[in-house]
């Protein structure tokens, strides 16, 4: 599982406190699908496929072949 923090998305290009209310959000969604580990308060890493389905894009991979 491929996991995206505050700081990756910061050096994406998202502001600070953008970033934070992302994973927030990706950290409620993951609840809602019943994983109970994400309401550790310290915990600020989420699956990348969470941050991608609230922001409704996809990230490109890196080690990717075309």
């Amino acid at each position: 599982m491929v996991t995206i923090t505050k700081k990756d998305l910061i050096e994406l290009g998202y502001g600070t406190s953008f970033s934070a209310d992302i994973i927030k959000k990706a950290k409620e969604l993951m609840i809602t699908k019943g994983h109970s580990y994400y309401e550790s308060r310290k915990l600020d890493r989420v699956p990348r496929e969470a941050v991608e389905e609230i922001l409704g894009i996809k990230f490109s991979n890196e080690n990717r072949s075309d």
